[in-house]
């Protein structure tokens, strides 16, 4: 009668090497994503027809949570004026910022923050909560906890660089809510 031993392998929950450069692929693929997005998106509004959100704002789904607020917004002039502004060079500023991979965090907290303006004015449940805007709001997230500008971009040379012998990452711990 033959015997068989059974070995149980035990699985570390430690990332390999391996899955450290597969998470920084899909990191620096997204960002990538999301730059080229973010940054035609705004030069198109720099670059066609004048844009003007105020048709936007005031005709958000009266369902909508943020609909009182869009409305006062879109008939206040001076906010409009700058609305206008912000909206596509702030698109502008985040394309190129998760394109060079540089103060991504910075880039996709603002574009996690307009994805979020954007969500509540696009208000429309009917197919449930999860629409475009919802997930280009996670991966705008996603960019920010997983540093992605850290990975082949511009924050992995600021992180490096020195200041008086000592990274500057570490001499100015600030600068990790900014780089990354």
């Amino acid at each position: 009668m033959e015997t068989t031993t059974r070995t149980t392998r035990r699985i570390e929950n430690v990332p390999t090497e391996d899955t450290k450069s597969r998470v920084a692929g899909v990191a620096v693929g997204l960002r990538l994503l999301m730059g080229w997005i973010f940054l035609t998106a705004g030069i198109g509004k720099l670059t066609g027809e004048p844009f003007d959100a105020a048709g936007y704002l005031a005709n958000v789904d009266p369902a909508s949570p943020a609909a009182g607020i869009y409305g006062a917004m879109a008939a206040n002039p001076v906010v409009m004026d700058l609305i206008n502004v912000a909206v596509p060079w702030g698109q502008v500023l985040i394309g190129v910022g998760l394109l060079v991979g540089g103060l991504v965090r910075l880039a996709a907290f603002f574009g996690t923050l307009m994805m979020g303006a954007f969500y509540v004015g696009n208000w429309d449940v009917a197919n449930g909560l999860v629409n475009a805007d919802l997930v280009y709001l996670v991966v705008f997230l996603a960019l920010v906890v997983l540093a992605a500008g850290r990975y082949w971009g511009l924050d992995a040379l600021l992180a490096r660089h020195e200041v008086d012998g000592e990274p500057a990452i570490e001499r100015y711990p600030r600068l990790r809510y900014l780089v990354g």
